[in-house]
């Protein structure tokens, strides 16, 4: 009549099957975890809110003084930062959040090292 194609299917002995089970008991449970979930939102390259705000300040610009010049200007400058932000963003996507926390803890964690490590004392509200 015909053949049949199916996999047979591979029956374990019940010895070894206490065994696998005992073993992905004991194994931590792995998730699985998607880069594309965990990675930093970019546009064009550059951190997606400094990138729309270089378009937003380009088309002000361009629109504010309607000519030309200014829109050549604000195009060319907008790629410029474009171009900026890129390589900011490909030598740190968090580049931007970690500069501002910097800012924010600056009086907390003075950047002296060694005899000179007197920090100052915060601020009442510091945190």
């Amino acid at each position: 009549m015909g053949t049949s194609s199916a996999i047979p299917a591979i029956r374990v002995p019940c010895s070894w099957r206490a065994t696998l089970l005992e073993k992905c008991m004991n194994e931590p449970e792995q998730t699985i975890m998607r880069t594309s979930l965990s990675r930093p939102q970019q546009l064009l390259g550059g951190d997606r809110e400094m990138v729309i705000m270089a378009g937003l300040g380009a088309a002000m610009m361009a629109v504010s003084v309607m000519t030309f010049l200014s829109f050549l200007l604000a195009v060319v400058g907008f790629w410029g930062i474009v171009a900026v932000l890129a390589k900011i963003g490909k030598a740190d996507p968090m580049m931007r959040k970690v500069y501002g926390r910097h800012l924010q803890y600056k009086d907390f964690y003075p950047a002296k090292s060694g005899v000179a490590a007197f920090g100052k004392t915060p601020k009442r509200g510091w945190r």
